[in-house]
């Protein structure tokens, strides 16, 4: 693949881009790397993070399209990307190990009641609560893809019934899990579900999805753990819901606006856990291994992995 040209395009601070360049070239020495300012209409390969709008516009030799992010939704709401070059997103299995670990903090943190505990240290209270088993905490999973079926996996090992829901038919559903698929599923799943995980992709299908409807649906007592995109969950309807009791707790990694405004209600709700958009940071350790792999299966004539189905958005 000698002379395959690429480069790095994206909105990083000028630290982060070294870091990651500096990574990326370790990855792909043999790439023919090019500046992201002054490419040229030559640039074949194109990684991209969180591009500039218009930036990947002109490019007729453009082969191949690499996100450095899980999350394309920003890329597919661009109409200036270029909609007949392949368009691959990020997994890389490091990520999918960190969120895992994060799905299974906060459910393990709503199911043993550990935010209420918190809370009672803050006033001085001495207080047990009655402690339930795994069996007896139904967990929803909102997204079935690759790391979806690695948190069912690991949250059935612990003894909890799993359902998994999915817009449209997937890769198959691990053993041990219920896996359901539709609107009106969606609405029968969550009548029993005491911690509800959302993973799903932001499409046009997908957003607001998160809103009163949904939430009165649940059982009192539920938490909601968030971990997709914040422009799934309507915080209006998120706010009225805990503010009522009807929400226990809302652990949220991600908002419709980001950093989240000061002035935001989250910040200082007593049923409202805030993580800065942590749950699983992109590592460019193994991150740009995942780029390499795609890279140099284009150069060989291979097929690409992770490419993005344009029609459903991710």
């Amino acid at each position: 693949m000698k002379g395959v040209k690429i480069a790095l395009i994206g909105n990083l601070a000028a630290d982060d881009h070294r870091t990651w360049l500096d990574v990326l070239q370790r990855s792909l020495p043999e790439a023919d790397w090019q500046s992201a300012q002054h490419h040229g209409s030559a640039l074949e390969v194109a990684v991209v993070a969180s591009p500039p709008p218009g930036s990947l516009q002109h490019l007729p030799a453009l082969r191949l399209i690499q996100s450095l992010w899980a999350g394309v939704d920003r890329l597919m709401a661009d109409p200036s990307v270029p909609t007949d070059v392949p368009l691959a997103r990020m997994v890389d299995p490091a990520m999918n190990a960190a969120m895992t670990q994060t799905a299974l903090w906060a459910t393990l943190a709503l199911h043993r009641g550990f935010f209420r505990y918190q809370e009672q240290q803050r006033q001085g209270v001495w207080q047990q609560h009655t402690q339930r088993q795994a069996r007896e905490v139904p967990v929803l999973l909102l997204g079935l893809g690759m790391l979806g079926t690695q948190v069912a996996q690991a949250l059935t090992s612990l003894g909890y019934p799993v359902t998994a829901w999915r817009l449209h038919a997937g890769r198959p559903t691990p053993p041990g899990v219920q896996g359901v698929q539709g609107p009106s599923a969606l609405e029968h799943a969550l009548g029993p579900s005491q911690v509800v995980i959302n993973l799903l992709p932001l499409t046009t299908h997908t957003r607001g999805l998160i809103n009163a409807d949904f939430l009165g649906r649940l059982p009192a007592g539920a938490g909601l753990v968030n971990l997709a995109r914040g422009a799934h969950v309507v915080d209006a309807d998120l706010l009225q819901a805990l503010d009522a009791g009807h929400l226990a707790h809302a652990v949220l990694d991600v908002f419709a606006t980001e950093p989240l405004p000061s002035d935001h209600r989250f910040w200082q709700h007593p049923r409202v856990t805030v993580l800065p958009h942590v749950a699983a940071l992109t590592d460019p350790r193994t991150a740009c291994e995942v780029v390499a792999d795609n890279v140099r299966r284009l150069a060989r004539g291979e097929p690409l992995l992770h490419l993005v189905d344009r029609p459903r958005g991710y």
